[in-house]
């Protein structure tokens, strides 16, 4: 199957500007043409950009995608330095997950505090009062 880049920036979530600035610096390949000389994506290519979004949203630098996606063309090869890129990636958001798990527990306590505050000032649990007898 093949889709058309406004298809494949819908698939896939990017803009059609994105995909020709991951093509422009080497993170996407470019893609086959067709008949008419336009880009034509295939499953691969938009399985390949929704792993690469899954990359960004990790807060992956472009440098170190860009480097992934070069090893990646050198196949079995560079399975090695690929695997170590996802492992420090990876501990970069499980470090971020904690960082913000903190930031969670902070605004769980303070909304506790808020609601300990509200019960003794108005004497009524803040969830029961819209319920009338």
């Amino acid at each position: 199957m093949s889709y058309s880049i406004a298809e494949a920036a819908r698939r896939s979530g990017l803009s059609i500007d994105t995909l020709r600035y991951y093509e422009r610096i080497k993170l996407l390949e470019p893609p086959a043409r067709d008949s008419a000389g336009r880009r034509a994506y295939s499953d691969e290519d938009l399985g390949w950009l929704g792993f690469l979004t899954k990359l960004r949203l990790t807060g992956m630098p472009i440098k170190s995608m860009r480097e992934y996606a070069s090893l990646r063309r050198h196949g079995v090869a560079s399975a090695g330095r690929r695997k170590a890129i996802l492992v420090e990636q990876r501990q970069s958001v499980a470090d971020r997950i904690a960082e913000l798990q903190g930031c969670l527990d902070i605004l769980d306590y303070k909304i506790a505090n808020y609601e300990q505050i509200e019960r003794k000032a108005f004497g009524v649990a803040p969830e029961m009062e819209g319920i009338s007898a």
